[in-house]
């Protein structure tokens, strides 16, 4: 569960939140909600693009413990999340072999969490996410990074595409974790600056993603299960990253 202290409560608490800066994770707000003070908070989420859930009123009843909800529970980043091309930029002047680590919308927590602490581990230089539809970085997935998440740079972006732009322009090259071809890990060159892109736990890599990257690599299989959990993959990846530039 997240911390009490990550939550606030009330439509005008909400409101004040966003004015002042603060990083919404969050907002979850009761099913048919209107009013005035709801119209300026629903424009607001959408001006900043605030990821949002409508919910019955018993779930709002748990998220706020029973206090003056008025509808509306938000959920406040722990975790000061990164720019993009600041840290790209930055990191392309402090080391000439950058490492990142872009995930598709995993929603897990704990897979995010363990993958935050294998990143650090491996010396990723930052982790980009999604806005939407990617697991919140919470209480949960901060204990299962074991503190990995204050220790590397995290991105958030609108659309993934849009980093990976970034990324190639600055020649990045990109590599997708895909069973979707005859290469393994072992045939791609990590040598070189490189962005691994992992896919969601259900769907892997979106499609339209795996159209723009450079390589494409898998892990080979010889037991009957199919796939390898999400987490543990990545490990894989990083560690051959880690291997051949050893």
């Amino acid at each position: 569960m997240e911390n009490k202290s990550s939550k606030i409560f009330g439509i005008r608490a909400v409101i004040e939140a966003i004015n002042s800066g603060a990083t919404i994770q969050k907002v979850y707000l009761q099913k048919d909600l209107k009013g005035n003070l709801f119209s300026e908070l629903n424009g607001l989420i959408k001006e900043h693009k605030i990821s949002t859930s409508f919910v019955p009123i018993e779930k709002l009843h748990h998220l706020s413990k029973d206090n003056n909800h008025q509808g509306v529970v938000a959920t406040i980043s722990q975790i000061d999340f990164y720019d993009l091309e600041t840290l790209v930029n930055e990191t392309l002047e402090s080391d000439k072999n950058p490492l990142f680590l872009l995930l598709d919308q995993i929603t897990d927590v704990r897979n995010f969490g363990a993958i935050i602490r294998t990143a650090e581990c491996t010396g990723v230089n930052g982790i980009v996410i999604q806005s939407h539809g990617s697991a919140p970085l919470n209480a949960d997935a901060i204990k299962t990074s074991a503190g990995a998440a204050f220790k590397v740079p995290i991105c958030r972006v609108d659309h993934l595409k849009d980093a990976l732009f970034l990324l190639q322009a600055s020649e990045i090259q990109l590599v997708a974790a895909t069973e979707k071809t005859e290469n393994t890990l072992y045939d791609v060159d990590f040598t070189k600056p490189t962005a691994i892109i992992m896919g969601s736990e259900h769907r892997g890599v979106n499609p339209s993603i795996l159209k723009m990257v450079d390589e494409k690599a898998k892990l080979p299989l010889l037991g009957e299960i199919e796939s390898l959990n999400v987490s543990v993959a990545c490990g894989a990846f990083l560690y051959e990253t880690i291997r051949q530039r050893l």
